[in-house]
């Protein structure tokens, strides 16, 4: 078996590891290649909530490359022009495109770099004799291949999860908001359904729910632990945490201020758009004044188990402020209940060379690579994992860019694209420590 060789080889291919093959594809002394688990055809970007009318959270310029190098031929406006719509977009006046507009300028930037799709990392090993890694793939036909790589980038996301209480009911009684576009036939039959969670997932699928349904059932909850309805925080001078000034900052705190930080910090990055929750109040307003039943909202909620019966579901709640218990009867759930970092059992081999913090959670170096055992001379650079070391910019799409940057100059040993400096107005530490 012939075997391939690669300067960075990228396991996954989401918006983090396509931007770093963009702004790899430049430099003719680097190699990225990308293998994506997915099919072509079967690859989406978090495809269960593309509603028609869904708005990303950030702007156009937190695309692939232009906060780094807005020149690259694999910016969002580049990606307009291409497609005919460069005036449109302008004449709009809207700083954010549709969640399906940036999917496809994703598979439109991924045209012109080197994505394997269909191609599914099985093992990770260090090859001491090469100095490389030794990485073992199955591809779209089956048959495995090798890749020889200096250097990994994981960016294999995250996957949807349930929480243990609501689990055990089974698929065809909880349908987790990422799945949501794909079950709604499934929700249309029931008479009761339950919204848990209140981040925007949540807030999109409620607000789906209640525009599909109109003044007519079925009837409609949506439970939340949080203590409200909260908006997100994306006022400008608290977005400056997402900017590399911060980064740098939050990176050399001790461990644990950083975790309370990130605790406090929520709101930030698990709010709701206040265009969604001015949307959703007039939904509810719409439907009470057209006689339809009310939607009951309840915030401070905590769902401590459930059970399936005959009559559908009851979920056993506990109020956060009084303490007080009472039961919920729905037909079916809808989880709004978020994301856990997907499994890499493709590191199995190499686990015990890789550092933890006191929380077991991977130990990340100031340049996004994981802290390795010294017999390894490789890095394993790592995109969205690591929002315990470089805070709420970690899975912000607008900090993508630089962080590539950073692992594209680290690899490379020099300055291939020069990183921002001051790009805060806050001063985040005390005078004298350069924050």
């Amino acid at each position: 078996m012939s075997v391939e060789r690669c300067d960075v080889l990228a396991v996954g291919g989401g918006p983090f590891n396509l931007g770093l093959a963009a702004l790899a594809e430049p430099l003719a002394d680097l190699d990225v290649v990308v293998c994506e688990a997915a099919a072509e055809a079967e690859w989406s970007w978090h495809s269960g909530v593309l509603f028609d009318d869904a708005i990303l959270q950030v702007g156009f310029l937190a695309d692939l490359v232009s906060l780094v190098d807005p020149t690259s031929p694999l910016s969002f406006l580049n990606y307009l022009r291409d497609r005919g719509r460069l005036y449109q977009f302008y004449v709009r006046e809207r700083f954010h495109p549709t969640r399906l507009e940036y999917q496809d300028y994703l598979r439109w930037a991924a045209s012109s770099l080197d994505v394997r799709y269909g191609h599914r990392v099985r093992t990770v090993t260090w090859d001491v004799e090469a100095q490389r890694f030794a990485v073992s793939i199955s591809g779209p036909d089956g048959e495995s291949r090798e890749i020889s790589a200096r250097h990994l980038a994981l960016g294999v996301g995250t996957a949807p999860w349930l929480p243990p209480e609501l689990a055990g009911l089974g698929a065809d009684a909880v349908v987790h908001s990422a799945d949501y576009l794909h079950r709604v036939a499934d929700l249309d039959r029931a008479e009761r359904v339950t919204v848990v969670g209140s981040g925007q997932s949540g807030a999109e699928v409620m607000l789906d729910l209640l525009r599909r349904s109109g003044s007519r059932g079925p009837r409609l909850s949506w439970l939340t632990r949080t203590e409200s309805f909260a908006p997100l925080d994306y006022s400008k001078l608290v977005l400056e945490m997402t900017t590399p000034d911060y980064v740098r900052y939050f990176a050399g705190l001790p461990e644990q201020v950083r975790d309370t930080l990130i605790a406090n910090q929520w709101r930030h990055y698990k709010g709701i758009s206040e265009e969604t929750l001015d949307d959703l109040h007039d939904e509810f307003y719409r439907r009470q004044a057209h006689g339809g039943p009310e939607v009951e909202l309840r915030s401070g909620v905590a769902v401590r188990g459930a059970a399936a019966h005959d009559r559908g579901l009851t979920l056993d709640c506990v109020h956060r402020d009084t303490g007080g218990r009472f039961e919920h009867h729905t037909d079916i759930v809808v989880a709004a209940t978020g994301y856990r970092h997907r499994s890499t059992e493709f590191l199995a081999p190499i686990a015990d060379r890789l550092g933890r913090d006191d929380a077991g959670r991977l130990q990340i170096r100031e340049d996004h690579s994981v802290a390795t055992d010294p017999s390894i001379v490789g890095r394993i650079f790592a995109s969205n994992a690591d929002l315990h070391r470089h805070g709420v910019a970690a899975p912000d799409l607008g900090f993508g860019a630089v962080r590539n940057a950073v692992v594209l100059n680290t690899v490379l040993d020099r300055e291939a694209y020069r990183l921002p400096t001051r790009t805060a107005f806050t001063s985040f530490g005390t005078p004298g420590e350069g924050g």
